[in-house]
């Protein structure tokens, strides 16, 4: 396992400190950003060429940008944006090969509230084609890989990521979560992974337009204060007023809690011995903290699997159908992937059920989690079995076979899109061949402070496992 793990932690300015840790260096004066940023830009070279994470790299405009820093909570912390979210000067391809590569004229919305936390943005990197799948990789080019086991997938969408951030090339990336897509990533990659609750954050131009709005931006970090910095930082810039702030949370809360336990999933399919045993370590030590923890039905019926997918093949569908309009031109179709031609064919094939679909979807958004109002959190998996080697989930796979492990894989991340509530991945557990296991906290929407305030405190009871361990 050691031979297949690659990082690129050293003795440099960057260390192993998190992002607060290097911006405080920076407002004491103890490094300046155009250092942090070689730094940062030497890490990165260091590993893409094993886990091809970048989609796109902008040194020299980084470099220039670090000469002139920006002002934020975050300041000069050297960063990536995943390549979904438009930032001037660059081209926005969402993985697929049918996107032309054409700069963005502007900056997104949710990239200028990304960069008012003051990053230094060092490029771009990889998502599978569209954010449809649960792991990335790609039809007929490399894929990117998972830096505590090169042969392992990184995780989906967010897994470029996810990869360099678990490689120590940058402490905190963007990322962005529509069915998982932050936590998936974190789980696999042995990260903090926080889906903010819906509207917590500025939504990115195509979530905008969705029927039920199941995006939300965010970040991976490998510290909870690095995401619990960055909340407050984008608070800074934009708060939403039908949500309570967040504020700046800074460490456990002193309230014992009491906590559902969702150990399988509606899918019928029993989660795997090894996460099965991450959480119910997890569920010790929360006991031995004084949280009371008691087992609780799935918080939805076993029709959310299907309302769910076909929501999902409907995106597929809208890619296909109004590609040209919404890319350009140049859009491609032909170039698409069989994993978003068969979704888009699938929708086609079950159109008729759109509207009860919708109607169920946004019944999950008006009253969330009605089961779990008498809990303060929900403990479960983050996913069904542990992280799969690469090619078991590749698109190239005939697709029913593809469409089945994806049920069984992303089995309880997308509930919480679909309500809207907040969710956490932490890296709590460690598989027999050494990858990270993580588990999931969800809450009600707008209680991101209770989600970080747990996750301090087993943080602090419980170390993360960090890549350069034995």
């Amino acid at each position: 396992m050691a031979n297949n793990r690659i990082h690129a932690f050293d003795n440099d300015l960057l260390a192993d400190h998190d992002a607060v840790a290097l911006a405080n260096l920076v407002r004491r004066r103890e490094v300046s950003p155009v250092e942090l940023a070689e730094a940062a830009i030497a890490r990165v070279e260091k590993v893409n060429g094993a886990l091809n994470a970048v989609q796109v790299a902008d040194y020299e405009r980084a470099l220039d940008a670090a000469a002139r820093p920006r002002a934020g909570l975050l300041a000069s912390v050297p960063s990536l944006i995943k390549d979904n979210t438009n930032l001037r000067g660059l081209p926005t391809r969402y993985g697929s090969q049918a996107v032309a590569n054409r700069p963005a004229e502007s900056d997104g919305a949710f990239a200028k509230q990304f960069l008012s936390l003051g990053f230094t943005v060092l490029g771009k990197t990889t998502l599978p084609e569209f954010g449809f799948n649960s792991t990335t990789e790609y039809q007929g080019r490399p894929p990117t890989r998972n830096p505590w086991s090169i042969d392992h997938s990184s995780g989906g969408s967010s897994g470029g990521a996810a990869a360099l951030v678990a490689a120590g090339a940058v402490p905190i990336a963007h990322g962005n979560d529509g069915g998982g897509s932050i936590r998936i990533p974190a789980s696999c990659c042995g990260l903090v992974g926080l889906k903010p609750t819906r509207g917590r954050l500025i939504e990115g131009e195509m979530a905008r337009s969705l029927p039920v709005k199941i995006v939300v931006e965010g970040v991976l970090t490998r510290s909870v204060r690095d995401t619990a910095y960055f909340l407050a930082g984008a608070e800074q810039y934009w708060q939403n007023a039908n949500l309570p702030p967040v504020g700046l949370v800074e460490g456990p809360g002193k309230r014992r809690l009491r906590i559902g336990l969702v150990i399988d999933s509606i899918t019928g399919v029993p989660t795997c011995p090894e996460t099965r045993s991450a959480v119910e370590q997890t569920v010790t030590l929360l006991e031995e903290l004084g949280h009371r923890v008691e087992e609780m039905p799935p918080p939805v019926p076993r029709s959310f699997i299907d309302d769910f997918s076909d929501y999902w093949a409907f995106l597929a569908f809208l890619v296909i159908q109004f590609g040209r309009r919404r890319f350009g031109k140049q859009f491609e179709i032909e170039r698409l992937d069989n994993l978003t031609r068969s979704l888009a064919a699938r929708f086609r094939r079950r159109s008729w059920r759109l509207p009860l679909t919708l109607i169920r979807l946004r019944w999950n958004a008006r009253h969330p989690a009605a089961i779990v109002m008498k809990y303060d959190l929900v403990l479960s998996p983050v996913l069904g079995h542990v992280t799969p080697e690469l090619g078991f989930l590749s698109p190239e796979l005939p697709f029913p076979e593809l469409f089945r492990r994806l049920e069984r894989y992303v089995s309880f991340t997308p509930i919480n899109n679909a309500s809207g509530g907040p969710a956490i991945s932490l890296p709590m557990g460690v598989a027999a061949n050494g990858l990270p296991i993580g588990v999931q906290f969800s809450a009600v929407p707008g209680d991101e402070r209770t989600l970080l305030e747990i996750a301090y405190e087993l943080e602090q009871a419980k170390p993360w496992r960090r890549i350069t361990d034995g």
